[in-house]
This record gives C-alpha cells, structure tokens and sequence, in this order.
C-alpha cells in the first residue's frame, strides 16, 4: 500500500512536469498545412493563425514596415500579458 506521504510527493512531481510541459508547448511555435493548404502557426494564441502562402509572403516582406508601424503607435497598443494568456 502506497503512503500518503509518496503520493503527495509524486502529486508534486507530476505537478512541476506538467507545468514545465506546459510551460515549453507555450513558448514555441508549431507550423501546420491546414485542410484547405494555407499555413497555420499555432501559440500565438488559443487560436491558430492561418494564411495562404502569398498572404504569409506578403506579411512576412511588410515586416519593417508594421514593426515601424507598432513603434509609431506604441502608446496605443496593448501588450498582451502572458500569464493571462495561458489561462484561457
């Protein structure tokens, strides 16, 4: 029979894998081909960001130009917290 004592510590073993699991899943991005063939990276957010090559090739030669952009208005913009974030 198991003690509660090795169960509370392997409760708090499993806790710290999990959130260290958690943790690097949230950090990184994963890219996908979506159904229709358009481009999906998932952990931006809760949901994933799909696009069509040409609409990613287009975003991805503005990117001077919209990190300009957010400089210029960066007093108008809200910066996502990320614990809240995780939380959803």
């Amino acid at each position: 029979m198991v003690d509660q004592d090795e169960t509370q510590r392997e409760l708090e073993r499993l806790r710290a894998e999990n959130a260290k699991l958690r943790s690097a899943a949230q950090r990184s991005l994963r890219f996908k081909v979506s159904e229709k063939g358009g481009v999906s990276v998932y952990g931006l957010g809760r949901f994933p960001v799909t696009l069509y090559v040409e609409q990613w090739t287009s975003l991805l030669d503005s990117a001077d130009a919209l990190r300009e952009y957010m400089q210029e208005h960066a007093s108008e913009l809200k910066r996502l917290e990320r614990q809240a974030a995780n939380e959803r």
